[in-house]
C-alpha cells in the first residue's frame, strides 16, 4: 500500500514537472499557488513567535518578520544586488516612498527594510488570513483608500507618531501595483505627510521586473533584482505649497534610476516602451 502511495506521488510529481515545461500558465499558476502557500504558513508559524518575544503589535516584529521573509528568494530564485543602504542612515524619521510593481515586492522590502520602519498598506489586507495577521502584528498602518476623509486622519495620526516614536515610514506613491516597467504617476499623501512632518524623503527604486515576472504573459521565472536607496531629499522649510514640487522632483529622479537599473534607455516614454503604461501627470 505504502508503495502504491509512493509511485502515485511520484506520477503526479512527474506530471506536474512535465506540464510546467510545456505550459507557461500552468508553471505561472503552480508558482503563484507555491508562493501564496508559502506566505500563509510562513505568517502561521510567524506570528506565535512575534507574541511570545514582543507581546503583540509593535514595529519591532519586523526584525522577526524580515528574517523569515529573507529565505523566500530562494525558493524562487530570485537574486538582489542593493547599493545604497548608507542613505537610510538618517537622524530621526522619514518617509521611504518606493515603487510598487507586484505581489512579490514584499521580498523585496524585507530584503532591505530598516530597523523601526512602518508600512503603510490599504485597510483589505487585514483579512488576508495569517498575512493580514501577520502585518497587523508588524505595525503596518491601514488605510482605507476608498475614503479620502478618513485616509488623512490616519497620515494625521502617522505624522504625530513619527515624531514621538521616531520611526520611518514607507509608503508606496503609486498607490496600486504597476507591472509596466514605468512608474505610475505618484499620489502627494506621502509628500504631504514628509512636508507636515519636516522630515526627508528616502527614495528607493527596484529595477523593473517584467523580464521574469509578468501576469498577462504567465511569466514567473528565477532573475536578479537591482534595489537602489537614493540620498535623502530634505523637506525642512518647505510648506504646502512645495508638495507638488517635490513629488515632481522625487517621480523624475526615481524614473530615471528605475530605466538605469532595468537597462532601459532614459528617453524612453512609457506608452512607447511599456504598452498600457500612462504618462506621468
Amino acid at each position: 500500500m505504502e508503495l502504491g502511495w509512493l509511485l502515485w506521488g511520484a506520477a503526479v510529481l512527474l506530471l506536474l514537472h512535465v506540464l510546467m515545461e510545456l505550459s507557461p500558465a500552468v508553471n505561472f499558476a503552480l508558482r503563484i499557488g507555491f508562493y501564496s502557500l508559502l506566505c500563509l504558513l510562513a505568517s502561521a508559524l510567524t506570528a506565535p513567535v512575534c507574541l511570545l518575544v514582543n507581546g503583540g503589535r509593535t514595529v519591532k516584529n519586523m526584525r522577526i518578520i524580515k528574517t523569515v521573509v529573507k529565505t523566500f528568494k530562494y525558493f524562487f530564485g530570485l537574486r538582489f544586488e542593493v547599493k545604497g543602504l548608507e542613505n537610510f542612515k538618517v537622524e530621526g524619521p522619514a518617509i521611504i516612498v518606493s515603487n510598487h510593481q507586484s505581489i512579490l515586492d514584499m521580498m523585496g522590502l524585507m530584503e532591505i527594510l530598516p530597523d523601526d520602519c512602518v508600512q503603510v498598506g490599504k485597510k483589505e489586507l487585514m483579512y488576508a488570513g495569517t498575512v493580514g495577521l501577520i502585518i497587523y502584528l508588524g505595525g503596518v498602518i491601514f488605510i482605507n483608500r476608498k475614503s479620502t476623509s478618513s485616509a488623512k486622519i490616519v497620515m494625521a495620526e502617522v505624522a504625530k507618531s513619527m515624531a514621538t516614536d521616531n520611526v520611518k515610514v514607507w509608503v508606496y506613491p503609486e498607490g496600486t501595483r504597476n507591472c509596466t516597467g514605468d512608474l505610475l504617476p505618484f499620489k502627494k499623501g506621502a509628500f504631504h505627510l514628509a512636508v507636515q512632518a519636516q522630515v526627508p524623503v528616502i527614495p528607493v527604486v527596484y529595477s523593473s521586473f517584467t523580464s521574469f515576472y509578468n501576469p498577462k504573459e504567465n511569466l514567473f521565472t528565477s532573475g536578479k533584482i537591482k534595489v537602489e536607496v537614493l540620498p535623502p531629499i530634505e523637506t525642512k522649510g518647505l510648506t504646502s505649497d512645495d508638495v507638488s514640487d517635490l513629488t515632481d522632483r522625487c517621480f523624475h529622479i526615481m524614473r530615471e534610476t528605475l530605466f538605469r537599473l532595468s537597462g532601459s534607455p532614459t528617453s524612453c516614454a512609457g506608452a512607447l516602451c511599456c504598452p498600457g503604461a500612462p504618462e506621468p501627470s
